[in-house]
């Protein structure tokens, strides 16, 4: 087994293996296609990551929120258009799921007023713009659920 690193400002996917309990070459090894000392550029931002790599990491050290960290916060793309998820627990996502749909439905006949010319007006566009917010949240929750699951099945509490 190798040594533990006591470098400072590890990054994720130093702290990842890290807490996956692998040294690099076990790493490399699970991930089949990763070399040692790409992994070490990786860890020690001396190459940028490929979204293959993250892909490899994420399962290798069974932490899918990996994706999500990546899309978030390296991707030129993702930056921009994908929402950052934080871990919550079953209980949490599924009352914040129930109380949004519970909200959409309070919302629809209004999106059915505003959409029903295929126009928003200027004294629709504040009614839109809250239902447009309750379906990124109802989205970002599923997105949410989606993770906690896949989480769960890395775990091996689901299968």
């Amino acid at each position: 087994m190798g040594r533990r690193s006591i470098k400072e400002n590890k990054n994720i996917y130093f702290l990842s293996r890290e807490e996956a309990g692998l040294t690099r070459a076990e790493a490399s090894e699970a991930m089949g296609y990763i070399s040692e000392s790409r992994l070490d550029k990786i860890e020690n931002e001396r190459t940028a990551i490929q979204p293959s790599d993250v892909v490899a990491m994420a399962e290798a050290y069974k932490k899918p929120g990996l994706c999500n960290y990546y899309c978030t916060h390296e991707c030129s793309i993702g930056i921009s258009s994908v929402a950052e998820i934080q871990p919550s627990s079953l209980a949490e996502l599924s009352l914040g799921i129930v109380n949004s749909l519970s909200q959409l439905n309070k919302q629809k006949d209004r999106l059915m007023e505003i959409a029903e010319d295929g126009k928003i007006t200027s004294d629709e566009m504040t009614d839109f713009k809250s239902i447009q917010e309750n379906l990124n949240k109802i989205s970002v929750t599923i997105e949410s659920l989606k993770l906690w699951v896949n989480q769960a099945i890395a775990d091996g509490e689901m299968k």
